[in-house]
């Protein structure tokens, strides 16, 4: 019986070593929420249907195959700028001199909001590094706002897209006419009762 119990677990030895880690998720999170805090205020706050997370020799990341929604806010706690992406990575490096490495990547159909400057920009691929505080794509990139179209290939801003720069523009557009009694009003922000019926 001893014999056998030996020999059964030996068979299930082999099967462990074929397992590549670096492909198979060690966690997986449903309905993942998070927010991050400084000084009791939030600063940031994430929403994804599915979050993996992988751990290899070099890296460990966590993948949102499912999308990710990012929103940030301002210091008085309004806020102020959406991401949404259709799939998402977050690559963190091993080694200790490499933290700086530290890129988040959101590819398919990503949609940066800024709700303040009402400014909304579109593109296939973009990159956030928390380190420099900036996002920056190669890709082709539409941005709206008030003010106008633009479009061309490239962008860098910082992480709360207060001054996104367009590289390489062209066939862009500027609405030179506001009407200056127009009265806009942030329904995401909005705190107060809603009016009784």
């Amino acid at each position: 019986m001893i014999a056998s119990i030996l020999l059964s677990c030996d068979r299930g030895i082999g099967e462990a070593e074929k397992l590549d880690l670096s492909s198979t998720p060690m966690q997986v999170i449903d309905d993942m929420f998070a927010v991050q805090t400084k000084n009791g205020s939030v600063e940031m706050r994430l929403e994804a249907p599915v979050m993996e997370h992988y751990d290899a020799e070099d890296e460990s990341r966590d993948e949102f195959p499912r999308g990710i929604s990012v929103f940030a806010y301002t210091e008085d706690g309004l806020l102020e700028s959406v991401i949404i992406a259709d799939n998402a990575r977050h690559i963190v490096p091993k080694a200790s001199s490499d933290k700086e490495d530290e890129v988040w990547e959101a590819f398919g159909n990503v949609i940066l909001h800024n709700v303040i400057k009402q400014e909304t920009m579109e593109t296939d691929t973009l990159y956030w590094d928390q380190t420099r505080e900036e996002i920056y794509t190669d890709c082709y990139v539409k941005m709206y706002s008030p003010d106008g179209f633009a479009q061309g290939y490239g962008m860098r801003s910082d992480d709360h897209m207060r001054n996104a720069k367009l590289f390489n523009p062209f066939d862009g557009y500027v609405v030179t006419v506001q009407d200056t009694t127009a009265v806009i009003i942030d329904s995401v922000n909005f705190i107060g009762p809603f009016p009784k019926k």
